[in-house]
Formats: C-alpha cells, structure tokens, sequence
C-alpha cells in the first residue's frame, strides 16, 4: 500500500526525528511510503491546495501565526478521509481533536513504539475508506463509499442510510449490518451507526460530528461505549 506522510512541525529537530520514525516504520511494514516535511501551517496548506494527496499528517499542535488545531479544521472541510494525528507537548487539545475527528494525540518527545501503532491504526483505516458498497434502489445502482455512512435507520420496510445524501433501500437492517464493518454497531432494533462519526453518548442519545441525535434504548450505553473503546 503507498501512503503519502507529511510532518508538520515549525521545530526543525522534531519534524526530522518524526518524519525519520515514519520512514523506519514504513521499512518494517514493507509500506510504500513517501515522507514530506513542512514547517508552518501556511506552507503545508499551500502545498496541499495544489496537489491534495496526503493520505496521514503528523501535524503540531504548537506553532506559529497558524496552530496546527486550526490547520486541522481547514483541512478537515474539505477532506474526511486523511488520518490527522496530533503531536504536542500539552494534554490541553483534547476535545478540539473529537472536533477534527483526529485518529490520535502523541505526546513529545515521540517514542517510536507509539507512533508505530498509531501509523498501523492509520493505514488499516485507510484501507477501509477504500470498501465502497453497490447498493440497488428504485432509482437505480448506486456505489457508495463505506466511511460516507454516518448512521442507518429503520423506515417501515426500509432502510435509509445517512450519507452525504441519503439512500433509501428495501431491505432489513440485518441484511444491511452484514455488509459493514467494526466500524459499526447495531443501536437496537431501528438503526446502525458509523462509531467514527460519534462525538458524545450520554445515557439517552448518541451525538454525532454532523449534530444529528440517535436515541439509544434502555440498557444501551454501556455497550456503544464499549464498542467505541474496542474500536480504538
């Protein structure tokens, strides 16, 4: 698999070390990987509105006139797919990373076992992203794009799934979640949701990224919560 990695780090000694950790993780995994190092927010954003093609971003959180958490809502507009994983020096980033839907925090100076598992969580997620669905509707076929699928829910003899746009089918919900992956779960008898989309679970709704709420049944919390740890 060919991954395209940038680092961006305004500490040129840190974004060397990181940059040289991906490269070894690479050579070990046997991954195809292309590095690329920027220094600023600005340069990476710049290089990316050219050619669009990184596919994981080691990204700072602490740098200059653009943070790296600012950098990261830009990016996330316009790209849903690539894996952002924070380095820093503070725990204090924390919720802005639910809001970015960020794979993961590292914390400097960067062990390499660490940022090892986390390049392994990256590339498997990249994977997935690449599974699309054929799916037959009144209007016609339709391919869609596993990750696109936030959550599903049952509508008398039909399922709808909630995409960028929503498809409706004529099938079971059953049918449907044997056609997904781990990273969904079953919300009892009337919906499925994308645990990836997740932003907060309290004892009665799951709230996703998008602001939409599905109730959860009695006796359900533990269990999506579980799910969502599992998932890692």
């Amino acid at each position: 698999m060919g991954l395209k990695i940038a680092v961006c780090d305004d500490r040129k000694a840190d974004a060397e070390y990181v940059a040289g950790l991906a490269a070894q993780w690479g050579h070990q995994t046997g991954a195809a990987v292309q590095l690329e190092i920027f220094h600023s927010a600005e340069a990476f954003l710049f290089a990316y509105a050219q050619r669009q093609d990184v596919d994981i971003l080691l990204l700072d959180v602490e740098m200059g006139a653009m943070d790296g958490v600012t950098l990261a809502k830009r990016l996330r507009r316009e790209n849903e797919t690539i894996q952002i994983v924070f380095i820093t020096g503070y725990s204090d980033y924390i919720s802005e990373g639910y809001e970015v839907a960020a794979l993961h925090y590292l914390v400097k100076p960067v062990k390499p076992d660490k940022l090892f598992a986390v390049l392994d969580r990256a590339a498997e997620k990249l994977r997935k992203n690449e599974r699309t669905l054929t799916l037959k509707t009144a209007e016609g076929v339709v391919r869609l794009p596993v990750y696109q699928i936030r959550y599903a829910e049952v509508q008398g003899n039909y399922v709808t799934l909630h995409a960028k746009t929503q498809v409706r089918l004529k099938m079971s919900l059953g049918e449907l979640e044997k056609r997904l992956d781990d990273r969904f779960y079953r919300v009892g008898r009337w919906a499925i949701v994308n645990l990836t989309c997740i932003r907060r679970v309290t004892k009665t709704d799951i709230y996703l990224q998008d602001g939409a709420a599905i109730p959860l049944p009695r006796g359900a919390y533990e269990g999506v919560n579980r799910a969502i740890i599992q998932m890692g």
